[in-house]
C-alpha cells in the first residue's frame, strides 16, 4: 500500500490530459485520486485508482474527498476548456475556472496542503508579439479562457505569499496523441481538436474537416500550432510535482516542442499515417485564434529535466491513429475495470 504523503487529489482525472497524468503518477509510485463531475471526462478513463465523483463548485464535496485521502498534493486539470464557447458564454468559463480553482486553493489552505501543479495553457499569451514565446513573453489572453487561466495563474501567485500554498503553473501548448501502449485516449464530445477531427474525416465519420480560416498571415495561410504528445505532458506534471517536493514558491513553465505546423501540414501527416484522404471544407476564423503559437520550453528542459520523448508530428499522429482504431473496433473500450466511486483504498 503506498504512504498517503504518496496521495495526489487529481481534479479532471478521468479528461484526457488528466488521465494521462494518472497513469503516469501511478508507474511513478503515486497514488492518483481522480476527482472529476465526468461532465468532460470519462469513467473508462479512470484506471489507477479511485474516483470520486464531484463538482469542484462543491466545496463540502471537495472536503469529503480531502478527509477521506488525504492527499499530500494537487494535481487541477479541471476546467471548461473551449475557446470559441469561452467568447460566447464567458460567465461559464469564469465561474468553473476561476471560481472551482478558487475553491480548489482555499480547500488546499484549510485542509494544509501545500502543493499544487496547475493545467494553465499557451491561451494566457494572446497573440505574441514576437516567436518562439518564452515564459517573459507578456501574457495578454484575447479570449475569456485564456484570461481565466490568467487568473488562476495570479490567485496561485497570492496565496503562495499569503498561506505558504507552493504551486507550479504549466502553459501546455495543443495536446495531441494518446497512450503509446493504448489504454486510454482522446474521445471528447464535442470534438474540437484537430488530429482526432482529421482522423475522423479520413474514416468516414465525419464528411469533413473545417479550415477555420485560411487566409492568416502564415506560409499556407492557416493556423500554426506547436503539437505535444499528451504523455510527455503527462510526465511533465509528475517533474512538476517531484520539483515542488523539494523547493519552495510559486513558478510557470511552458511545455511545446518547439516548432510549429499548419494546419495544412496536420492534415498532409494525416493522410500520410493513415494512408487515407482527408475531406477538406473551408470556414471562416473562429474568434480568439491566434495565427501561430510556437513554444520555447527551455526553462522547463534545465530545471524540470524534461525531455519530451515523442517529438515528431508523424510518430504524434500514429498514436492517435492507434487508438482511432481500436474506438473503432471496440466501440465498448475501457468498459471493464470501472473502479467504483470509493472503492480503493
Amino acid at each position: 500500500m503506498r504512504s498517503a504523503d504518496r496521495t495526489v487529489l487529481v481534479t479532471g482525472g478521468a479528461g484526457y490530459i488528466g488521465s494521462h497524468a494518472c497513469k503516469a503518477l501511478a508507474q511513478a509510485g503515486y497514488a492518483p485520486v481522480t476527482f472529476d463531475n465526468l461532465s468532460y471526462g470519462h469513467q473508462w478513463a479512470v484506471k489507477w485508482g479511485p474516483l470520486v465523483i464531484g463538482d469542484i463548485l462543491d466545496r463540502a464535496s471537495l472536503d469529503a474527498a480531502i478527509d477521506r485521502y488525504r492527499p499530500s498534493a494537487v494535481m487541477h486539470f479541471a476546467a471548461c476548456a473551449y475557446v470559441g464557447e469561452s467568447v460566447a458564454d464567458p460567465g461559464k468559463y469564469f465561474r468553473n475556472n476561476v471560481c472551482g480553482s478558487l475553491n480548489i486553493i482555499e480547500a488546499m489552505r484549510d485542509h494544509g496542503i501545500r502543493s499544487i501543479v496547475f493545467s494553465s495553457t499557451c491561451a494566457t499569451y494572446g497573440i505574441p508579439e514576437s516567436l518562439p514565446i518564452t515564459e517573459e513573453t507578456p501574457q495578454r489572453p484575447i479570449n475569456p479562457y485564456g484570461a481565466s487561466k490568467l487568473m488562476v495563474e495570479r490567485i496561485l501567485q497570492d496565496f503562495g505569499t499569503a498561506h505558504r500554498i507552493n504551486s507550479i503553473a504549466l502553459r501546455y501548448f495543443n495536446a495531441a496523441g494518446a497512450d503509446p501502449e493504448n489504454e486510454i485516449g482522446e474521445d471528447h464530445d464535442p470534438e474540437t481538436h484537430l488530429i482526432p477531427l482529421a482522423l475522423d474525416a479520413c474514416s468516414g465519420k465525419r464528411s469533413s474537416v473545417t479550415l477555420f480560416g485560411s487566409n492568416y498571415d502564415t506560409d499556407d495561410g492557416t493556423c500554426v500550432r506547436d503539437y505535444i504528445h499528451v504523455s510527455d505532458l503527462a510526465d511533465a506534471h509528475v517533474k512538476a510535482l517531484q520539483a515542488l517536493e523539494r523547493s519552495t514558491g510559486s513558478s510557470a513553465y511552458n511545455l511545446g516542442n518547439g516548432w510549429g505546423f499548419s494546419v495544412r501540414q496536420v492534415i498532409d501527416t494525416v493522410e500520410s499515417v493513415t494512408r487515407r484522404r482527408v475531406p477538406v471544407a473551408i470556414g471562416a476564423r473562429r474568434a480568439g485564434d491566434p495565427p501561430a503559437l510556437i513554444s520555447d520550453a527551455t526553462r522547463a528542459r534545465e530545471e524540470l529535466l524534461w525531455k519530451p520523448r515523442i517529438s515528431s508530428l508523424s510518430d504524434i499522429v500514429q498514436t492517435a491513429w492507434a487508438w482511432h482504431e481500436r474506438q473503432q473496433l471496440d466501440p465498448m473500450r475501457g468498459h471493464f475495470a470501472r473502479p467504483v466511486a470509493g472503492s480503493w483504498r
